[in-house]
């Protein structure tokens, strides 16, 4: 369900407290219910604080307003931001971010550790986090050919199970306990805040011929690459739901406009976004904002499954 834009800023406004059970969903038991004290309905000058990585900071969408960070104006937390009117507003995603560049100085950037922004009177908090630590660019790197033919098969799959076990299965297990203890870390730092767990967009659709020439990928790892995708959104859920916080499914919002649809209709960039201000293989300005407006609704109205 989606509200005007007036409508979804009174009802979230007003509900963010009333509704904190429904906005987790049936994942939330009563003893994960218990873990957290429920937050008081988000005031405009409450603070609210966004953490996470470049699908978080919008690279290259106009207005860029740290090219450090390559973090945009126009980016979902700002879109949130503008959304539920919040004044008190502080975004610290950044290009290339992991969940150990929550603890500590992120090395490419010379940025200080992203949780310094959260403070006991934070009352929302938005995470994007996971994609770097399962490595995106080492499996972008594998698994495209932007100047060379695509081979025939899975040569991506079989790359990453030589060995006899996926590769990819074993990143995503080994980022489980460093989100679930960003997740701790949040809560400890900001005890009556709100956490929403944003997960990762529609990057691979279904069309394996669109997929082949917008992402560049062998038709036989089409459907291997957006299995690793879905399997990592689905840590991301289970993370989020044991410390009884809101996981965001923004893969079900993007799904019709993946990156392997036809240049138009795509939210999510495949290996060239020219003539559009959009870096490769992340959301645009329309993904942006179908992110934010994902994050709103799961607020008010429970997440989509």
């Amino acid at each position: 369900m989606v509200r005007s834009g007036r409508n979804r800023i009174r009802f979230t406004v007003a509900a963010l407290a009333t509704t904190a059970a429904l906005a987790t969903g049936t994942a939330l038991t009563p003893a994960t219910a218990a873990t957290h004290p429920q937050p008081q309905p988000l005031e405009r000058t409450q603070r609210y604080v966004a953490l996470g990585d470049s699908y978080a900071s919008g690279p290259v969408i106009p207005r860029q307003t740290d090219l450090t960070c390559l973090r945009s104006s126009v980016n979902y937390p700002s879109l949130i931001r503008k959304e539920l009117g919040v004044t008190d507003f502080q975004d610290v995603s950044c290009m290339g971010a992991k969940t150990d560049d929550m603890w500590r100085q992120q090395r490419d950037t010379r940025r200080p550790p992203q949780l310094d922004a959260v403070s006991g009177d934070t009352r929302l908090v938005t995470i994007s986090v996971g994609g770097n630590d399962i490595d995106f660019a080492d499996i972008l790197k594998r698994c495209t050919y932007p100047f060379s033919p695509i081979p025939d098969g899975n040569p991506c799959q079989r790359h990453f199970s030589q060995r006899g076990t996926d590769e990819l299965d074993k990143r995503i297990d080994d980022t489980a306990p460093k989100v679930a203890a960003l997740l701790k870390a949040v809560h400890k730092k900001a005890p009556h805040a709100r956490v929403a767990v944003v997960g990762y967009p529609a990057l691979i659709g279904d069309d394996a011929r669109g997929c082949r020439e917008s992402l560049r990928i062998a038709d036989g790892d089409v459907p291997y690459l957006r299995g690793t995708l879905r399997r990592l959104n689905a840590m991301l859920r289970r993370e989020a739901s044991a410390q009884g916080d809101l996981y965001v499914n923004t893969n079900a919002t993007t799904a019709a406009h993946s990156a392997c649809r036809p240049f138009a209709d795509r939210w999510i960039e495949g290996i060239r976004s020219f003539p559009r201000a959009s870096a490769a293989f992340h959301p645009n300005a329309k993904g942006e904002k179908a992110m934010s407006g994902a994050v709103v609704d799961a607020l008010v109205f429970g997440p989509k499954r």
